[in-house]
């Protein structure tokens, strides 16, 4: 049975049938539900619209399978049944000692899930006790209310500050907000953790970026290494030529990758703007075009140094917890993946799925207009830190 908890967009709890998802997709609002769940939701209203922020789709979306969140419930689900097909005395009580074999590389990770789940089923045996407890001596209570033996009334209920029986006993919220609160903090510990674990493994596929100056808009200042990009206050007499953005502030990687998978990173800190990600080859380089997938571009943006976004079809505007301050991208050719992470914050921002790539991908960057100087701080492309 699944549990209740306050969550995010992104975590594998379905919010309509409140169960792991199955065959999870994305509306292009950001949200993600099990594939029949949302389409069974949209068949009893006359406009569709998503179920957690009801945005309105005029038309019914095309629905994507997050593969990202499919691997993320497929590990939840494993590790549940671990804890649910072993019985307490198989389960074990010390670090490295793991009777499960359903992940023979991540036996520790096994052992804490493990554990922190019997953790909250011995809470939530605690509430039924205590709630029935509670019931048990409100039927007394009632039972002796109806007496006229005071002697016997007090002898049951001496103590004075003995907590009112009723049904919004402060006892009884207060270990509902105890073993919610300790929930809510195994569950976010446990995503966390899985979240590390996902970044490690993608920063193997990491690759050395380097600018291209003859793609740089003459607006753009490029370090004599190629790893750092700002605006200068004037236009730049340049060489024009079909690969050179002309009036966008843009600037493409050198190298370009059509198969595989490739990972990147992008120190922010101090920007209050900036626009990256990845574009196609083909891109529209003369003039202004808008960032969309449609357009051959895949990208996350900040605007006035606190509203992110998603440039997908639809615009999907991004709640972050923490400003990042260096910005992981990877892209997974051939799954038609692009996934951006907030590096330091070990965690994941948002993800383009289910695309079908079939010419070259360039990292794509834009540090926008300086304002003033308050967006004067260049992008620096910086090397990935691998750890264990």
């Amino acid at each position: 049975m699944a549990t209740s908890n306050p969550m995010s967009d992104e975590q594998f709890l379905c919010s309509v049938c409140l169960d792991v998802f199955t065959e999870p997709v994305t509306t292009s609002c950001g949200h993600n539900f099990c594939r029949t769940c949302i389409s069974g939701y949209w068949k009893t209203i006359d406009l569709c619209q998503c179920p957690i922020c009801t945005h309105k789709f005029h038309t019914r979306p095309d629905l994507l399978v997050n593969t990202f969140i499919v691997e993320m419930a497929a590990q939840f689900r494993k590790l549940v049944q671990v804890k649910t097909t072993s019985s307490p005395d198989q389960c074990p009580a010390k670090p490295g000692d793991v009777s499960c074999d359903v992940y023979t590389e991540m036996k520790l990770k096994a052992l804490k899930s493990c554990l922190s789940l019997r953790k909250a089923e011995g809470l939530i045996k605690e509430l039924e006790q205590e709630t029935t407890e509670l019931k048990r001596r409100s039927t007394e209570l009632e039972q002796l209310s109806h007496t006229e033996d005071d002697l016997n009334l007090l002898q049951s209920f001496p103590s004075p500050c003995s907590p009112p029986l009723t049904k919004d006993s402060d006892l009884c919220v207060g270990i509902v907000r105890r073993a919610v609160s300790q929930l809510e903090e195994t569950v976010m510990s446990e995503m966390k953790r899985l979240f590390d674990d996902e970044l490690k493994r993608i920063q193997q596929y990491a690759v050395d970026v380097t600018l291209d100056p003859d793609t740089a808009s003459p607006w753009l200042i490029l370090s004599k290494n190629g790893k750092e990009v700002r605006t200068g206050e004037k236009k730049q007499k340049l060489p024009d030529n079909p690969k050179r953005f002309d009036s966008a502030v843009n600037v493409l990687g050198k190298k370009g990758f059509s198969s595989g998978r490739f990972y990147y990173e992008v120190t922010v800190t101090g920007k209050t703007e900036w626009n990256l990600g990845v574009a196609r080859e083909s891109i529209n380089r003369k003039g202004t075009v808008a960032l969309s997938p449609d357009n051959g571009r895949w990208a996350v943006i900040l605007r006035d140094g606190s509203k992110y976004t998603a440039c997908a079809a639809t615009r999907v505007h991004l709640c972050m917890r923490e400003k990042p301050q260096k910005v992981g991208v990877f892209v997974d050719y051939e799954e038609g993946q692009v996934s951006f992470y907030d590096v330091e914050a070990r965690s994941h921002i948002y993800s383009f799925t289910g695309y079908i790539f079939t010419e070259k991908l360039y990292p794509y960057f834009s540090p926008l207009l300086n304002d003033g100087g308050k967006n004067s701080t260049p992008l620096i492309i910086s090397p990935v830190n691998h750890t264990d």
